[in-house]
């Protein structure tokens, strides 16, 4: 991404940033699964209240 803190005028920093996103070369695929470092959550026993 392109260093747009220098520009005022927020259509003209919206222009440089559209171009320099254009520009970058692609992402490459996902290794791996999207959520797969999320902190994972135990479920609850089913049929129990949680309070």
């Amino acid at each position: 991404m392109a260093d747009t803190k220098s520009i005022t005028d927020k259509i003209e920093r919206k222009k440089v940033k559209r171009a320099s996103r254009k520009a970058a070369p692609p992402k490459g695929k996902r290794t791996g699964a999207r959520g797969e470092n999320k902190a994972k959550v135990k479920k609850a026993a089913r049929g129990k209240t949680k309070r």
